[in-house]
């Protein structure tokens, strides 16, 4: 059973009651369920993991280079700033899928406009709310049937 990391990053923990109108109503907790059911639905193993800081995002992508077939990842906040997170994607040298529950592009700040993180990743998928994620492990199911063909 190919093996998928899903990584949450900063702020996300407070889904639920975090802008609502850009990010939904459901909780991680909620979001995590989700993904669950559609790794499963799509004989995928998955593991889940947030965290607020920069370094514990690039540790858990590394983590992920030693039994993940792919990630899954939303960088959030750090999508628009980590050089970090950019290079430990590029190290482990698996493919990811960049998630975002709001389309970045239609968000009214500037920054939020260009992902520097999304360059290390094979495709992004932004704006669907919680069903990104499950776009996204679409997505790598996708990418993991084309490379055994």
């Amino acid at each position: 059973m190919a093996r998928v990391m899903v990584i949450h990053g900063p702020n996300l923990n407070l889904l639920g009651t975090r802008e609502p109108e850009w990010y939904g109503l459901r909780t991680l907790d909620e979001i995590n369920g989700m993904i669950g059911e559609e790794a499963e639905a799509l004989g995928l193993e998955v593991r889940t993991a947030q965290s607020n800081s920069e370094g514990g995002i690039v540790d858990l992508i590394h983590d992920a280079g030693e039994w993940a077939y792919a990630i899954v990842i939303n960088p959030a906040g750090y999508t628009h700033t980590s050089v970090a997170i950019y290079d430990a994607l590029k190290a482990v040298r698996l493919p990811a899928v960049e998630v975002h529950l709001s389309n970045i592009a239609a968000r009214t700040e500037d920054f939020r406009h260009r992902s520097i993180t999304a360059e290390a990743c094979v495709g992004v998928v932004a704006g669907f709310q919680a069903h990104s994620y499950l776009l996204a492990l679409r997505a790598v199911r996708y990418l993991l049937d084309e490379r055994e063909d």
